[in-house]
């Protein structure tokens, strides 16, 4: 008589079960909704969010400097809410409350209980680079969201086996490559991380294949855009690399920036939450690091920015990850015998946290914000070399000036005879002056601008063919090159502008060239 073995089926981890979202993960995230809006109006509006505008009344699937979803998040907000600073802000508050959320919901993933995943959601809230991020209608108040949202469901793929999240990361990571291409060194970086791990089995089964084919099939319309206009954004790159207007560091310069802006109280959970990804002894399984693959990722994507020049926030949208990591490590570390140092440490992130937000979010007068300084004699971290005047913070210094601009371009242009006045184009220097006389000026009684400045040259001259012009942002020298007769007019400046945005203006009564015939040189992509 034989007996036949078999070898036991191989049993699955259970995934964490540390029960229910906490209440005050929910307050901190209605916190950080408040904190966005009640600040939505304080100052003006802001640059790129004048350009983002004018985007989204020329809807396309692609523009000279980004991807086309944040004028789609433009046209809508404009289409629901009308324009004002609430209704433009109001997507992106919603974004940083989501992002608050989404940062306890991971580390509660993990394995966090209630005060490692409070701990991740304070870590996003009193952050100034994501107070920062919030505030505005820019790419990069979504752009956390989809990073935070694409790792946790690489987690739930580690933990649960489910490959079929792959479509689903897919979906998501399209879209997200839609609302910045940075998503793509997201999904360069979460590459090797699974080719350094034993997740790379995924590669050998159809699921992130065909994931990978959901992404760029969502992508694709913006690649065929980029292919139709010879694929302007890396013109664009070439241009700013060759301008040295973007302030780079060192690795030691770039991790200090990182230290700043992501609140300095918050150093030692991110760092605890990359040691916890490779080395931390998951609580379900006891494994240890069960999520190195997210660890790899960001790891690489530090050294890809670090190694290409990047700017300190383009690496930003990972720290929701590495807070909701370090939320489990430091719940652990601090159970047995340290949980004195909880209060302790929340108490220092809200302080520390308080202490630096009007660096990045208006709770002060632009005069308080100025006195508070001088009185810390301290000033946030520059991203580009510009003279921010004496607010001396380009993020606030880009926020005024433009109203006031546009009224004393309607004033020159108003001074001009009437049948003058019917053939005279207003040019700008560069989109945010476009975006400002195509915002304020309809009130004036203003033309749409004509601008050479990023997508505007795409828009063409506008009907116009030079022979009466008025010129802003232009030098006295470019003036007269340009034009056979130059008047000035005006003369546009703010005391709390950047100081490029101090200029005369122009009348260019006639351009030295049929400004049709000599579009395709207007271009300037920087």
């Amino acid at each position: 008589m034989s007996t036949v073995s078999s070898a036991p089926a191989p049993i699955e981890a259970p995934a964490p079960q540390p029960g229910r979202t906490p209440v005050i993960v929910y307050a901190l995230s209605a916190a950080s909704f408040l904190a966005q809006i009640l600040t939505a109006t304080r100052y003006g509006i802001f640059r790129d969010e004048l350009y983002y505008i004018d985007c989204a009344r020329h809807l396309a699937w692609g523009y000279v400097d980004q991807p086309p979803l944040i004028a789609f998040v433009a046209w809508l907000e404009l289409h629901l809410g009308g324009i004002s600073l609430y209704s433009l802000r109001f997507l992106p508050a919603v974004a940083g409350a989501l992002t608050v959320w989404l940062a306890a919901r991971f580390a509660r993933t993990l394995g966090a209980g209630t005060f490692g995943q409070t701990l991740a959601a304070l870590a996003v809230l009193f952050s100034p680079g994501f107070l920062a991020f919030f505030h505005l209608l820019t790419m990069n108040a979504f752009e956390p969201l989809f990073w935070t949202g694409a790792a946790f469901l690489v987690a739930r793929i580690v933990q649960t086996g489910e490959q079929r999240l792959w479509l689903w990361f897919g979906v998501l990571t399209g879209i997200g490559i839609l609302n910045k291409w940075s998503m793509l060194f997201f999904g360069f970086a979460l590459a090797v991380g699974l080719l350094l791990t034993p997740e790379r089995r995924a590669f050998a089964r159809k699921w992130i294949w065909l994931g990978f084919a959901i992404a760029m099939v969502i992508w694709l319309p913006n690649v065929l855009w980029n292919i139709h206009h010879h694929w302007p954004f890396l013109e664009l790159m070439h241009n700013v690399r060759a301008s040295g207007r973007d302030v780079t560091h060192g690795p030691i310069g770039f991790l200090l920036d990182q230290a700043f802006f992501m609140n300095i109280a918050t150093a030692p959970l991110w760092i605890a939450g990359a040691w916890w990804l490779f080395f931390g002894r998951d609580p379900s399984t006891g494994a240890r690091g069960r999520y190195r693959v997210v660890g790899w990722t960001w790891l690489v994507l530090l050294v890809l920015f670090i190694v290409l020049k990047g700017k300190s926030y383009y690496l930003w949208p990972v720290y929701p990850i590495l807070f909701a990591a370090g939320g489990v490590a430091i719940e652990r570390w601090t159970s047995a015998r340290a949980r004195f140092l909880r209060p302790i440490y929340v108490a220092t992130i809200v302080l520390l946290g308080g202490l630096f937000a009007p660096f990045t979010l208006p709770v002060l007068s632009p005069q308080g914000f100025i006195h508070y300084q001088q009185a810390l004699h301290l000033s946030p971290p520059q991203v580009e070399h510009q003279a921010n005047g004496p607010l001396n913070q380009q993020l606030y210094a880009d926020m005024f000036g433009w109203e006031e601009m546009t009224r004393e371009v309607a004033r020159a242009y108003d001074a001009l005879p009437p049948d003058v006045r019917a053939t005279t184009g207003i040019t700008a220097s560069n989109f945010g002056e476009a975006g400002a006389i195509d915002f304020f000026g309809p009130r004036y009684g203003l033309p749409p601008a004509i601008s050479g400045h990023q997508t505007y040259w795409f828009w063409g001259p506008r009907g116009y063919t030079g022979e009466s012009l008025i010129l802003v942002g232009e030098s006295a020298r470019r003036a007269h090159e340009l034009c056979q007769n130059v008047d000035v007019v005006g003369h546009v400046s703010h005391p709390l502008s950047r100081e490029d945005e101090h200029f005369d203006l122009y009348w260019c009564h006639p351009l030295r060239w049929n400004l049709r015939q000599i579009w395709p040189q207007a271009k300037h992509f920087n």
